[in-house]
């Protein structure tokens, strides 16, 4: 009885089928992949015994002989992981379902180590390649004619007919000030991060355009800086010097808006009460860790990453959808940081 239940738990090979069939392994692999000419009849014993012995082909091993790997990469230049984790997390949501595993590059924003990772993702036969990283900015991409298809993911490529994700930074934020002025703020001001960045530029232009429609202008000015707790309370600092009847900051990243508030705080400033703050990221140990937590934009990274690998399996399917930019929608969370009085 013992030498029959192990028998049993053991996992049935082709060479089991083989075996039981009265054919070779070669001729098994044939019959049960529907390849080559053999009779019928030697085709149906080889299943007849596969079915009898509870045979389970290995995916894998049915995928390399019909020339797939079910592997993809994903090529990044975010160190950190900050960005791209969300949207690799995201893309292995969506590649999950295939069985789909994912090879993760880390550029560290080196062109000749970008190039190079490329062709040992080639040379591993991926199926198709991700590119994403920690800016939205335009970028060059990553080749022509490419055996495989490629989609950009929190990133954008300077060519047209690529496939493009990325966040809405403009949406985000008008979605931030449209919550501060539902809280009642009128003097809103607002510091980011560089303005050469067009992530800075378009959530500046969202937070303006809200204001502009409402009959407000922003307190003070517009202040551009680094992405960095330093440059917030430095960008604090002068933001009161500028509109000291400021009553809320909307920040250009969460990173900024901790320092803004440990700035707010040192001159006597009480958040909410006093000067309510709106971040942007939802980079939860920046989000959490400020006092008090800290209201954000999320950008929705793994949605980013979701879409981008469902586009990429259309592509692998011999279905492409084209080129072009798609943006995924931002969300707010709210934390204490704009809580009402």
């Amino acid at each position: 009885m013992a030498g029959a239940a192990e028998e049993k738990a053991r996992t049935v090979t082709i060479r089991d089928v083989a075996a039981a069939a009265g054919v070779s392994i070669g001729t098994a692999s044939k019959a049960l992949n529907g390849r080559g000419r053999m009779r019928e009849e030697t085709r149906e014993r080889v299943l007849a015994a596969a079915r009898r012995l509870g045979f389970r082909p290995n995916p894998l091993a049915q995928g390399l002989l019909a020339g797939r790997t079910y592997t993809v990469g994903l090529v990044t230049d975010d160190s950190f992981g900050r960005f791209s984790i969300p949207v690799m997390l995201g893309a292995e949501d969506a590649l999950g379902a295939g069985q789909i595993s994912v090879f993760m590059c880390d550029t560290r924003d080196d062109p000749i180590r970008e190039r190079h990772y490329v062709e040992r993702l080639l040379a591993r036969r991926v199926e198709g390649i991700i590119v994403t990283g920690r800016r939205t900015e335009l970028r060059p991409g990553i080749g022509r004619d490419l055996p495989v298809p490629v989609v950009y993911a929190m990133t954008q490529s300077t060519d047209e007919s690529d496939v493009s994700i990325i966040p809405d930074d403009e949406g985000g934020g008008a979605l931030a000030a449209r919550h501060l002025l539902a809280t009642g703020r009128t003097r809103i001001g607002h510091v980011t991060g560089p303005q050469r960045f067009e992530a800075a530029r378009r959530r500046a232009r969202g937070l303006g355009d809200v204001l502009s429609a409402a009959g407000l202008e922003p307190a003070g000015e517009v202040l551009f800086g680094q992405w960095s707790e330093e440059w917030g309370r430095q960008g604090a600092d002068i933001l009161l010097h500028q509109a000291p009847d400021v009553d809320a900051v909307f920040c250009g990243s969460d990173q900024i808006a901790r320092g803004v508030a440990e700035t707010l705080r040192e001159r006597g400033r009480r958040v909410p009460e006093d000067v309510a703050l709106v971040g942007f990221d939802n980079w939860e140990p920046m989000a959490l860790g400020c006092r008090p937590p800290l209201t954000t934009v999320d950008m929705n990274l793994r949605e980013i990453g979701r879409l981008a690998a469902r586009h990429l399996l259309d592509a692998i399917a011999g279905e492409p959808g084209g080129g072009g930019v798609t943006v995924v929608p931002a969300g707010l969370i709210l934390r204490e940081s704009t809580r009402r009085g």
